[in-house]
């Protein structure tokens, strides 16, 4: 439901335009140490602001409630609260009966039978990455020495980086939206972490990356490409005693256990489901289909400010592996 994880779990909770979100994070090792600043960069990553964002601005500060203390993890459930300030939920009230195309607004109502909040999407909004966000700076410090390079690969369609803003440009002017690709690379992960079939390094990261409002795709490695390969041009050679490969086509991934060499993972961001150009659909007040105008602050590109979502998730995926790992190696 709203949780993930084995030995590191995570609980994620909070509406967009409610009070408070916040994550509740269960079997953190005690004795890292922790303080406010350590999240100042991640969050900086994700905050709204450079063309193509939403102008809705929070300052983002997370409160540390329980499971710190001496600037240190005690061990106990560690949960950070973040306040929502600048909210306009008035923006929403046409939704209410003509739900946003390609948004959670119908889904959310039909499952719930009405009784969700709304309001900005309520649960199921991006402003929930912000938590995600949070719980992968502790996950990276559990992880210790890996360390992520992540970058955007691809917006509206556009794969040279200069033309990116133009993307942005074109779909601003057009009162549209535009997606795009993340990359995501870990270095320093061992071999051995993961499990055959259902727990594997890749059925495990997909789950939570699917998990982020907007995700569509997720390929390790070669991914798709790899199906146009024959076995002898995307097989890995292994090049030495330690395990290095020669290529990397698997990303990182061999039969679900990670293999020492650096992990690699790309997601799509679809383009934003919440745009100003007029749309015509259905209308239960009315009972026909009719036109929509979306009000609020919404994001031209949603993936801009994905990168740091995508590598939070990896990180906390790979932080319960490690915590398993550990205790298999502690029984023997």
């Amino acid at each position: 439901m709203n949780s993930f994880g084995t030995l590191f779990r995570i609980t994620l909770w909070g509406e967009s335009h409610g009070p408070q979100i916040g994550v509740t994070l269960d079997g953190v090792p005690a004795g890292l140490p922790l303080d406010i600043p350590d999240f100042e960069a991640d969050l900086a990553r994700r905050r709204s602001g450079a063309k193509g964002t939403t102008p809705r601005q929070e300052n983002d500060l997370p409160q540390i409630v329980s499971g710190l203390y001496k600037g240190h993890t005690t061990g106990a459930p560690l949960t950070l609260v973040f306040e929502n300030a600048n909210t306009r939920s008035g923006d929403y009230d046409n939704l209410l009966t003509q739900p946003r195309p390609s948004h959670a607004d119908r889904t959310a109502a039909v499952k719930f039978e009405g009784w969700n909040d709304p309001r900005g999407g309520g649960h199921f909004s991006g402003r929930l990455t912000l938590a995600l966000v949070a719980a992968g700076v502790v996950a990276k410090k559990i992880l210790g020495g890996a360390t992520f390079s992540t970058r955007l690969t691809a917006v509206g369609g556009q794969t040279d980086p200069a033309r990116f803003d133009d993307a942005i440009d074109d779909a601003l002017r057009d009162e549209d939206s535009v997606g795009g690709i993340v990359e995501c690379r870990v270095a320093g992960i061992p071999a051995g972490w993961g499990e055959p079939f259902f727990d594997s390094v890749e059925s495990a990261a997909a789950h939570l990356l699917f998990a982020i409002p907007a995700i569509k795709g997720v390929e390790f490695g070669d991914g798709f490409a790899a199906a146009a390969l024959r076995g002898s041009a995307h097989n890995d050679p292994i090049a030495d005693a330690d395990g290095r490969t020669a290529t990397n086509h698997a990303g990182g991934i061999a039969g679900g256990i990670t293999n020492g060499n650096e992990l690699i993972v790309r997601a799509a961001v679809k383009p934003t489901a919440s745009i100003a150009r007029e749309q015509q659909t259905f209308d239960f007040a009315a009972g026909r289909v009719a036109p929509l105008r979306i009000r609020g602050r919404h994001d031209a590109c949603i993936a801009l400010r994905a990168a740091v979502v995508v590598e939070a998730a990896m990180a906390v995926a790979l932080a319960d592996f490690k915590l398993r790992d550990r205790c298999r190696r502690a029984a023997k």
